[in-house]
Order: structure tokens, then sequence, then C-alpha cells
């Protein structure tokens, strides 16, 4: 599950580490595509076959400190939140990024507006 990523990444950017794998699916591949991009981790690459696949994460620092600074989880299994696109806010002032499940697929706030596509809102990030 995403929180699993998230909470890993938070947690290894804490001690410093350079690089975390975790285990592979398409969400998650999804979701840290969509955060190298926006440039809140500096690459991902995938490894392994079949049941052994993991996600190789490199983490990244802007000058010693987290890219990585915060996350705040919306949906959670109990309670999911939908929004339409025109219910999409800036997070953070337009500092942070909300992402969105989508049937376009996963994207970030700010694409989800232009592509005028709602969804479900996972997670913002800043």
């Amino acid at each position: 599950m995403y929180t699993d990523l998230l909470t890993k990444i938070k947690n290894a950017q804490a001690v410093k580490k350079e690089n975390i794998k975790v285990f592979y699916s398409k969400m998650t591949e999804a979701i840290v595509d969509v955060l190298v991009r926006n440039g809140y981790l500096e690459s991902c690459e995938r490894r392994g076959r079949g049941a052994k696949r993991v996600l190789d994460i490199k983490l990244k620092y802007e000058n010693g400190a987290d890219a990585f600074r915060g996350v705040k989880f919306i949906s959670k299994p109990s309670r999911r939140i939908y929004a339409g696109y025109q219910d999409l806010k800036s997070v953070r002032h337009g500092y942070g990024l909300a992402i969105l499940s989508t049937p376009k697929g996963i994207m970030t706030n700010k694409e989800a507006r232009k592509h005028k596509v709602g969804g479900e809102v996972l997670f913002e990030v800043w």
C-alpha cells in the first residue's frame, strides 16, 4: 500500500539513507514516478523478476535537507475521499502536491485540473 511506501521514504530520509527498496506493485511504481517527475525523489529502478520484484528508489536531498519534508494521508481504507477537478485546491499555497487516483491514472492535483478529471485524493506531500 502507498502508506507504507511513503512512511519508508520519510523515515529513510530522516536518517540520511541513499537508497531504499520497496516491494513492487503497479500503483507503487506510478506513485514513485509522479514523485520523481515532481522532484521529490531522485530516481527509481525496477529490479528482479516475478514475486521477487522490487523498486530501488534513490532519495533526493537539497543542500543537506530532505526534499520530502512532510506527508498527510487524506484517503484511508475506512474513509475514501473523492474530489472533482473544480474542488482541487493548491497544497501549502502551491509549495506542495496532492496525489490523486483518477480514471486516467495516478496524477497530481495540477495535472488533474489541466485534464479536467477528478478522483480519489490519496495524500498530500510537501
